[in-house]
């Protein structure tokens, strides 16, 4: 099994590679890589431009993995995502024909675009890592993980996630716009050359396989949580609950995904063991889509980070 020195270097290495396609968004690619070693999913909200998938594709190339895009559609239909048995009219039986999602990494690209029947085609996969067509079910892969993209600027056309969709996903990471030296840097970077890069442009290798990443994620699993700090965890989900400024609080799920996800950050910070900030440090990105403002917050124009960040606050840690 691989050490927790381990897995920090291959964070680390994983974001050396990113780097050399991806200016700034630090914030991002370390929760797509807490995302990916607690065994969870990503949806990335931000306007066009900021890098969403160019990002995933540098990940997925840099992690060695098994690389799917979907984009999504208003026409999109469940088959397209997981599959179907097409007849073939000479043999005269039916042949599998697996859909896109049957891979390592998956972009599910402008998620919101497709109706709720298409997006809930992902549920099982997400959650069970399976798929089930013609009532057979089909194992994905163990290291199975969506990275999912929404655009908040256009209202026409798109179809709010369902909360039960939105309850899958570990984290949700809101993307802002560089600043002005980022941005400089970025003009500089790719203002010139072919108009469609990707990976192989900015010669990213590969630093795991499948093997290494299974190593990494077993060690991940090792990581100590002590009871105190699952105490908080709970007290904080609850904490979600009670408050006046939210209508509907956080799952248990929510708990359970937040502790996988502290460990995961231990582990890149180079401990095996979670401490408070862990859980303080993810509080916001794996509750912000998990909880509903209540009519009262919503009239006042209340924001649900700015929310979610005083309940972190008020939430007494163990020290």
């Amino acid at each position: 099994m691989m050490d927790i020195t381990g897995v920090q270097t291959l964070a680390d290495n994983i974001r050396r590679e990113t780097a050399k396609a991806i200016t700034g968004q630090t914030d991002m690619i370390d929760l797509m890589l807490t995302a990916l070693f607690a065994r969870g999913h990503i949806l990335l909200e931000g306007p066009p431009g900021t890098a969403k998938t160019l990002t995933a594709r540098c990940f997925a190339a840099a992690l060695g993995l098994n690389y799917g895009r979907i984009q999504f559609t208003p026409d999109l239909m469940p088959g397209d995502i997981i599959g179907s048995n097409i007849y073939n009219l000479q043999t005269g039986s039916f042949t599998q024909m697996k859909g896109p999602v049957f891979c390592d990494l998956l972009l599910a690209d402008e998620i919101n675009r497709t109706p709720p029947k298409t997006q809930a085609a992902l549920l099982e996969a997400m959650q069970e890592r399976s798929v089930t067509f013609d009532g057979e079910t089909h194992t994905l892969s163990p290291r199975f993980t969506v990275i999912a993209t929404q655009n908040p600027i256009e209202h026409q056309g798109v179809y709010p996630l369902p909360e039960a969709q939105l309850d899958r996903f570990l984290f949700k990471h809101v993307l802002s716009y560089p600043d002005a030296a980022q941005e400089r840097a970025i003009v500089l970077a790719h203002g010139g050359g072919a108009a469609g890069q990707g990976p192989g442009d900015y010669a990213i290798s590969a630093q795991a396989d499948g093997a290494v990443l299974a190593q990494a994620l077993a060690t991940v699993e090792q990581v100590t949580l002590v009871d105190e700090v699952a105490d908080y965890i709970v007290r904080l989900v609850r904490a979600t609950r009670e408050s006046p400024d939210i209508g509907i609080g956080a799952s248990p799920r929510s708990g359970a995904m937040l502790a996988r996800g502290a460990r995961a950050r231990a582990a890149l910070e180079g401990r095996d063991y979670v401490i408070p900030d862990d859980v303080k440090m993810l509080a916001v990105p794996a509750l912000r889509h998990r909880v509903t403002l209540s009519p009262t917050a919503q009239i006042d124009a209340r924001d649900i980070e700015t929310i979610v960040q005083a309940l972190v606050e008020a939430t007494e840690a163990p020290r």
